[in-house]
């Protein structure tokens, strides 16, 4: 590998997470952020999805990390921008969009920004003349775009998308014949891998909550063959952010670790509420707490 690996999560706040990633009852002053922030190389930012943040906000973060100088975020730019056929995101909306995030990357832990689209968003004309769009306002920054659908896989489409010259998220999610399939190439000078997990059963059943299309814990060797596809893309890109959103539970901070393990060929900290949630983790795990300063060191 020459590229620089990061492992993290897709978010870090979920209640689900109380006495199996975090500590519960929790002490006084405890700060998640700051605390998963200690364990892993990246964050992905997903409420900045649902809603803008104010730059205070993300001047809190960037606070509650200060001390973590290894730690970076990256961001899914607002569903006003990807998702309805007629999204509304234009040139002002994108430079408001930017400007929430400002202090995070004037403090240089913004490390990408991701367009995720719906698997409803098909290829086609107009619906490139989007992504194009779409790509010029974001212009500057480290892009990463996620497709979801089968008809992304021709190689007319894989030529657009390279010709868009930003990362394309490879996506690991039940497989079907309109789901796109795992990547064959790396786009861009960013690597992106998205782990869903692989509950198909959920996955599929429109009446499955958000909570049961990601309950998924990846197996020892489904981690294996994971680390393969990450050193893979790894050759080819200089930048590798490899993001766990099978969060239900902590199955997704529980993979990471696993994957880190690997791709590292040591054990690795873990928080300890996580290895009692799941004793799979022993053979990767590392006793005490991660040295000071010890994220965004894997690779590079």
């Amino acid at each position: 590998m020459t590229g620089r690996v990061r492992v993290g999560t897709a978010g870090w706040s979920y209640a689900d997470w109380a006495g199996r990633v975090y500590p519960s009852p929790r002490p006084r002053g405890f700060d998640e952020l700051a605390y998963i922030g200690r364990y892993l190389d990246v964050l992905e930012v997903n409420s900045t999805f649902y809603r803008v943040p104010s730059v205070r906000t993300s001047e809190e973060w960037a606070k509650r990390t200060s001390r973590l100088p290894g730690l970076v975020f990256t961001a899914k730019v607002h569903r006003g921008f990807t998702h309805g056929e007629d999204a509304e995101g234009g040139p002002a909306e994108a430079r408001a969009f930017l400007e929430s995030l400002r202090p995070l990357e004037e403090a240089g832990r913004l490390a990408a920004l991701l367009l995720q689209f719906p698997w409803s968003f098909r290829d086609g004309p107009r619906e490139r003349r989007r992504l194009a769009r779409l790509c010029e306002f974001f212009a500057g920054r480290p892009l990463v775009v996620e497709v979801r659908h089968a008809s992304f896989a021709t190689p007319e489409a894989e030529a657009y998308l390279a010709a868009l010259g930003v990362g394309v998220a490879d996506v690991d999610m039940p497989r079907s014949e309109w789901n796109l399939p795992p990547l064959a190439r790396t786009f861009g000078n960013v690597g992106y891998v998205r782990l869903h997990g692989r509950n198909a059963a959920a996955w599929f059943d429109r009446e499955a909550g958000r909570d049961q299309r990601y309950d998924y814990l990846y197996s020892p060797a489904e981690v294996d063959a994971l680390a393969e596809r990450v050193r893979r893309i790894a050759a080819e890109a200089p930048e590798v952010f490899v993001i766990t959103n099978n969060h239900f539970r902590g199955q997704g901070p529980a993979n990471s670790f696993m994957l880190k393990a690997r791709l590292l060929g040591r054990p690795v900290p873990v928080p300890p509420d996580l290895l009692r949630e799941w004793p799979v983790l022993a053979a990767d795990a590392a006793a005490g707490p991660p040295p000071p300063g010890a994220q965004g060191t894997l690779f590079g």
